[in-house]
């Protein structure tokens, strides 16, 4: 059975109750080196200077590569059926890092 869905080209994906709800996220910071690129996915709240990293992805480059594809296409169909989305420029975020175990 697994042999014939690997034929066929689909794949068995599983989506558990608690990914599902996912996390909301108004602020990614994207990092990279040679081998991987990473994404942080951060809630910033309002009048809040302090935000936790919500969610980490780490990708290759290849599949980052499709990510950006994936999602200017998305970004296309979205704004072809509800309108052009408008891209607000706000003020730069203070971007203070700290080391591991600074609180």
């Amino acid at each position: 059975m697994a042999e014939d869905q690997n034929k066929s080209g689909q794949i068995n994906i599983e989506l558990d109750e608690s990914v599902a709800q996912g996390t909301y996220s108004n602020l990614a910071i994207i990092n990279h080196s040679v081998s991987e690129f990473i994404v942080d996915f951060i809630t910033m709240m309002p009048g809040i200077p302090k935000a936790k990293v919500k969610s980490r992805i780490i990708l290759t480059p290849q599949h980052a590569k499709r990510l950006t594809k994936a999602l200017a296409d998305n970004v296309s169909k979205f704004e072809k059926a509800h309108g052009e989305i408008k891209d607000y420029e706000q003020p730069p975020i203070p971007m203070n890092f700290g080391t591991p175990g600074e609180a």
